[in-house]
């Protein structure tokens, strides 16, 4: 890979850029989330949800993400004390 310079942030981030995705770079994408679903798998909870307000929905979501969270610090730590 060539080294680039570039005058500010903002012209490094548009390098970055893909304008013209060809079907190789649609499977580096794959891939790249194939990998990331097994380093992290997230699991959603099935069924549709209903709720009276956004702040209801977002407690929702909130909970669910922090009981994802504590099963995988509980994994972890049974994995490591073995």
């Amino acid at each position: 890979m060539p080294i680039q310079k570039f005058k500010s942030f903002e012209d490094a981030e548009k390098a970055l850029w893909n304008f013209n995705p060809d079907d190789a770079y649609f499977q580096r994408v794959r891939r790249l989330f194939e990998f990331a679903e097994k380093l992290n798998p997230i699991r959603c909870p099935h069924g549709i949800f209903k709720f009276k307000t956004i702040e209801e929905a977002n407690r929702h979501r909130e909970e669910w993400m922090l009981a994802q969270a504590d099963k995988k610090r509980f994994r972890k730590k049974t994995a490591t004390q073995e």
